[in-house]
């Protein structure tokens, strides 16, 4: 059980060191702590009302530092969801008093870091709550909001005490040292703030983020399961901005089309490619069975960080879209706090030379890895194969000639195929190993790549990977994914009347199955040669490569690594506008793999007799076909 902090391990009092501790302490007061709104000047007239915009920003900071001319460092969040929607497990959205000055912060940021010598401040993206301009859904405007504060943070931005008015307001209190965090959305703002390179970022820490727009709306051509940046953009976007932004809406629409081409707007919107630029450091959080922000988003990301040496860290869960406070709580406070104290105030407190990553194996039972992916991971070329009944074949190291046939059904999904991967169904090609005779174990970014010959001019393709076999999982299923929201509160900090520090607590909420979706990836065939998709020719061979999602999953000794090809995953993909049978060409087909100890380990892993597992159940509720969007990080 959690510890709870409350107010009663406070003190006023200030005292200096002559030693560097190793984490911050709460020793400055809540109940005193400055509270105030300041507007800081974006440079851009996004609204066109003839002015540039300037975006709210609500801060609480200690009032001891002022006294004693102390600067200190800032946590900042930077969200378009605190009117609107509200942050954390329990919606919370920002409340002010009379003046205008914030009561509330949402999550518990504020209560926990405040004491210890932080200020937080919550930003309202442009075109929400509080702010000028117009939501652009992570273009221009959403990034230039956080990056114009940060610049004002380190002394280099104008801020104004009010919306319209022209008295300034200084930052003066900081040292200009700034870390960004956020879920989702925010935790999306936050990468595309490191990557301008801004001065003064010194970490960021992405939660469930996205790391470029266009993987989050399509997969290689094929639109996903969401409605349009448009959408979202008037979803987010106060009424003030809503009377105002018409023409960046129309923007959105245009910039945007749902035949899956990427755009310049696309483009404008993928941070992994200004990689290069990031100085700060990132600590990267993701649930594996995250359907809204896909784990592509944090694959490509963390590559991308490798290949450039950023400094960096990662946690990876079971559950679907949820922050760690809720699935790993006491663990995660005293972590993050570690990180920013080493990050941001420079504590030498030995979190840099821990195990880089955290990965949830089995429900509420983690492992590390002293660097991800770990040494000794080769990618692996693994083959499908005939077996003795159509559609169902074999997977291994060695290629083969010979063809399997489907019929795209978008009635059904991943779950479908892989409970009757033993079975010849006629929507997809299922291919699997036989049991395993020692564990093997996925740790990446797969990719598959599919020669298909299609029978009408529009076609699309999943992938998926599997580990067949029965196992205790979280239930990313069903509606907390892979969490149980408790009665019972813990507090994180000191609370004030209108701020409590007091969060519902959660547990793990499984489920048994017989298969686990282990990665999965998609494509619009007419995508095979270029970012514009294009019509196919009926008869005509097509090959693709799919990227699936990163993962790092153990497939344990007796359960058996299986890889489906299919058409719609219904509820994760639109269906194209023909229902196409697809014939793979297998000797063009393969899976590459990032396997610990690469081929040698499948070798040994597979040496053994093959037997026949039993019929797998359908994980229910993996689906939900009467949801129309998905929001990046709303609510919980």
């Amino acid at each position: 059980m959690t510890a709870a902090l409350t107010a009663g391990f406070l003190t006023p009092a200030v005292a200096d060191t002559t030693t560097t501790p190793r984490k911050s302490e709460p020793i400055y007061s809540y109940d005193n702590a400055i509270r105030e709104a300041v507007w800081v000047d974006t440079g851009l007239d996004g609204d066109s009302d003839g002015r540039t915009d300037r975006v709210a920003v609500d801060i609480v900071r200690p009032s001891e530092p002022d006294r004693r001319g102390r600067k200190i460092p800032v946590i900042m969040d930077a969200s378009p969801y605190y009117s609107c929607c509200g942050r954390g497990n329990e919606g919370q959205r920002k409340t002010y008093d009379a003046n205008g000055n914030v009561v509330q912060m949402p999550l518990f940021y504020d209560n926990y870091f405040v004491p210890r010598g932080y200020a937080f401040v919550a930003v309202d993206l442009a075109g929400t709550n509080r702010s000028d301009g117009c939501v652009d859904v992570g273009g221009r405007s959403d990034i230039q909001s956080a990056k114009a504060v940060v610049d004002w943070l380190g002394g280099r931005g104008k801020a104004y005490t009010t919306r319209t008015g022209s008295t300034k307001a200084k930052a003066g209190w900081t040292n200009g040292r700034t870390g960004m965090i956020g879920k989702s959305y925010d935790g999306t703002i936050a990468n595309g703030v490191a990557a301008t390179g801004v001065e003064g970022l010194e970490t960021i820490v992405p939660i469930g983020a996205i790391s470029s727009w266009y993987d989050y709306y399509f997969a290689k051509g094929a639109p996903l399961y969401n409605s349009g940046p448009d959408w979202l953009s008037d979803y987010v976007e106060s009424p003030d901005a809503r009377t105002k932004c018409a023409a960046v809406q129309q923007e959105l629409v245009d910039g945007a089309p749902r035949t899956g081409d990427r755009t310049p707007l696309w483009t404008e919107r993928d941070y992994v490619k200004d990689v290069p630029k990031i100085d700060a450091s990132v600590f990267v959080i993701h649930g594996q069975q995250d359907l809204n922000v896909r784990p592509k988003h944090f694959g490509q990301w963390w590559d991308a960080l490798a290949k450039h040496g950023v400094e960096r860290k990662i946690w990876l869960s079971q559950v679907g879209h949820v922050d760690p406070f809720d699935f790993r709580r006491a663990e995660w406070v005293d972590t993050l706090h570690r990180w920013f104290d080493h990050e941001l105030l420079g504590y030498d407190n030995g979190i840099d030379d821990e195990p880089m990553a955290d990965i949830e194996r089995h429900p509420d039972q983690w492992e590390t890895s002293t660097v991800w992916p770990p040494r000794g991971t080769q990618v692996t070329t693994l083959r499908p194969a005939k077996g003795s009944e159509p559609g169902v074949g074999t997977l291994g190291l060695r290629g083969r000639t010979g063809t399997e046939t489907f019929t795209d059904n978008p009635a059904l999904s991943e779950t479908d195929w892989a409970a009757y991967v033993d079975k010849a169904t006629p929507e997809k090609a299922g291919f699997a190993t036989g049991p395993l005779t020692g564990q093997l174990r996925l740790s990446g970014s797969s990719k598959v790549t599919v020669t298909a010959t299609p029978t009408t001019s529009t076609a699309h393709l999943s992938a998926i990977l599997v580990d067949l076999g029965p196992d205790t999982i979280r239930d990313y299923a069903t509606a907390g994914e892979g969490i149980t929201t408790l009665t019972e509160r813990t507090c994180w900090g000191p609370s004030t009347t209108g701020d409590s520090s007091c969060f519902r607590e959660t547990a793990a909420k499984t489920a048994d199955v017989e298969y686990t979706i282990v990665s999965r990836g998609w494509a619009d065939l007419g995508n095979h040669s270029s970012d514009t998709g294009a019509p196919l020719t009926p008869g005509a061979p097509y090959t693709i490569t799919l990227d699936l999602h990163a993962t790092d999953h153990v497939v344990p000794k007796g359960h058996r690594l299986a890889l489906i090809i299919a058409g719609t995953d219904n509820g994760l993909l639109d269906p194209p506008s023909t229902t196409p049978t697809l014939t793979i060409d297998l000797r063009r087909t393969s899976a590459q793999v990032p396997l610990v100890g690469g081929a040698t380990a499948f070798t040994k892993a597979t040496a053994g007799p093959t037997a026949k597992t039993p019929d797998a159940s359908v994980l229910d509720g993996v689906r939900d076909p009467g949801s129309t969007a998905r929001i990046p990080g709303s609510g919980s």
